[in-house]
């Protein structure tokens, strides 16, 4: 039973697939940023050749299957993807029944700490339910952590620059997977001068505008609670002050 319910969210927004058959495992390491565990929760993502972002994921391992966590708007396009990818590889895709859970504090029995940092607590992969008034926007814009849609963007972004490395969703060590030698090309060899950044706001403003360093557009507003917001900007604006909307704004943390 458990006994957390103020400090559980049931995240609909996201669904629990199941891979299966004899060639799962060789077939997502091939593919993901980051193998499947042989304990515990991972998260990786999936990039074209190009190395632009296409999904990040939490896997795990249950019995005969790898678990795959995913947005409930990247399912479709996902799926088309890994179904191209299989080719004659004995690989099958169902979705599965559970739900997910994450909270705060003590973590019920069966529930994983969230890879990408200690500050976000766990994750329950089960039939629960729960209510909760955790504010996991606040939470991801203070330790620096995108999100998809408002600051990482399908078929554009690069893992880097939203600090994959970081959050532990890439692993240089494991061998090939797609879009491996852009990331690497910009791991080794590359002075990174766009990326993630914690801003404070000097007053309300809507995400998704663009940052201005006077009269050029350095990047764009994501994520927005209260005071503070992440960004994604181009580092080269020298101290030309940056706004949004005519509302002035101070960075206070760069990510990459």
């Amino acid at each position: 039973m458990i006994c957390h319910s103020l400090y559980v969210t049931l995240m609909s927004d996201r669904k629990i697939f199941r891979v299966t058959g004899d060639d799962r495992i060789k077939f997502l390491n091939a593919l993901l940023t980051r193998d499947v565990p042989d304990t515990g929760l991972a998260y990786a993502a999936l990039q074209s050749p190009q190395g632009k972002f296409l999904a990040d994921f939490f896997l795990w391992q249950q019995g005969e299957a790898v678990m795959m966590d995913i947005a409930t708007a990247l399912v479709d396009d996902v799926l088309q993807k890994l179904t191209l990818y299989r080719l004659r590889s004995d690989v099958q895709f169902e979705e599965s029944t559970l739900k997910l859970s994450r909270g705060v504090g003590d973590p019920p029995a069966g529930a994983w700490p969230d890879p990408r940092h200690e500050n976000l607590g766990w994750r329950l992969y089960s039939d629960h339910v729960g209510t909760n008034q955790t504010d996991w926007d606040k939470i991801r814009i203070t330790e620096g952590i995108p999100d998809i849609g408002t600051e990482m963007i399908v078929g554009d972004s690069y893992i880097l620059e939203f600090g994959f490395e970081r959050l532990n969703g890439v692993d240089f060590t494991k061998g090939c997977f797609v879009g491996q030698e852009i990331v690497a090309r910009m791991k080794h060899k590359t002075t990174l001068r766009k990326g993630l950044a914690t801003i404070r706001l000097s007053g309300p403003v809507t995400p998704g505008q663009p940052v201005v360093a006077g009269l050029r557009q350095i990047g764009r507003l994501g994520t927005v609670s209260e005071d503070l917001a992440l960004a994604y900007l181009r580092f080269n604006h020298g101290d030309t002050p940056l706004t949004v909307d005519n509302t002035e704004i101070e960075v206070l943390r760069r990510w990459v």
